[in-house]
């Protein structure tokens, strides 16, 4: 059994995909990911991961969906979730919060050494 801690990556966009998992694994993270709002959802509750990031702008159900779904079911409530987005906007980051999000972190605005930094402050 690892003691790592297990982070699920909820991103569509495979480039960052691959640059946020290899930097999470970099820093000792176990790292599940997935691509699509519904394969989170499934991995969440599979995986029981630490700590979700989450991508709002995905194909089929989009992240605020899955948010609302992971803080309603009893076995993903308590995951905190970081929301990863380029969706910037005041509303969105409200609406994002009072899901249930954590934090709310811009994509364009954001370094990966910041990320870590905020995932081991959620993991404390």
């Amino acid at each position: 059994m690892s003691t790592h801690k297990k982070i699920l990556l909820i991103e569509d966009d495979l480039y960052l995909l691959k640059i946020y998992g290899n930097k999470l694994r970099l820093n000792n993270f176990d790292v599940a990911v997935a691509t699509t709002g519904e394969e989170g959802l499934h991995k969440a509750a599979v995986e029981k991961p630490n700590l979700i990031l989450l991508d709002l702008m995905l194909p089929g159900i989009d992240g605020f969906q899955v948010l609302e779904d992971l803080k309603r079911k009893k076995d993903t409530q308590d995951i905190p979730v970081i929301i990863l987005s380029n969706l910037g906007q005041e509303s969105d980051i409200h609406t994002g919060k009072s899901l249930g999000a954590k934090d709310y972190l811009v994509k364009a605005n954001l370094s990966l050494i910041h990320l870590v930094d905020k995932i081991n402050k959620y993991l404390a």
